[in-house]
């Protein structure tokens, strides 16, 4: 798909209020899925929807890393269906997603990867940042220390070696995704506070 055609479909998901499939990433087993909440001339924001129908934070996508988009898929249906178990027995949205959304709706306005980082940064949430770089082979799950217009720095840690924290900085021109305010944020946070409280 195009660029245009790309963002064509995400208009069209955000005005239907429909879900989408957006894959961004090369291997085609990992992709996303979720409602559009917000569309800049950058970035897209999804409030993200898992396997089990239930929504798993949000997450902001550069749209020229996006390969394509699907929409009434098989998958799109079984997901959708799920949600409607989720809604029902009241594990939709443990994360409290759309309450948040409904009290900052301005997050969804403007300069969507800007908005969701200096959330993170101001109120000391965990994300997971990823990069151009490495492609969806790797993302950084930590918190931000740092935040300006051109770049950010966060300490982040490495599940392989938790012998420290690590620092990555790396320019906001370069950032692909960023997810916050879900599980794998959430897991991070846990991480963060008993294995490095100090820091």
């Amino acid at each position: 798909m195009t660029q245009n055609q790309v963002r064509e479909q995400l208009a069209i998901a955000k005005q239907q209020g429909t879900l989408i499939e957006v894959h961004n990433l090369p291997d085609d087993d990992y992709f996303n899925v979720g409602f559009v909440v917000g569309l800049d001339p950058t970035f897209c924001m999804l409030i993200s929807i898992d396997w089990d129908g239930k929504i798993n934070g949000l997450i902001v996508i550069r749209v020229a890393s996006i390969l394509y988009t699907a929409r009434g898929t098989d998958y799109l249906l079984t997901v959708s269906e799920k949600t409607k178990v989720a809604h029902r027995y009241h594990y939709f949205d443990t994360w409290q997603v759309q309450r948040f959304l409904d009290q900052h709706p301005a997050i969804t306005q403007g300069n969507l990867l800007q908005n969701v980082l200096q959330d993170s940064f101001n109120h000391d949430l965990p994300v997971v940042i990823g990069t151009r770089k490495y492609k969806g082979s790797d993302d950084f799950v930590g918190r931000l220390t740092e935040l300006d217009r051109i770049q950010l720095t966060m300490h982040y840690f490495n599940e392989h070696d938790l012998s420290s924290l690590w620092e990555y900085s790396v320019l906001l021109a370069q950032v692909d995704y960023v997810r916050t305010r879900g599980a794998q944020a959430a897991t991070g946070q846990q991480i963060l506070q008993d294995l490095f409280p100090e820091d």
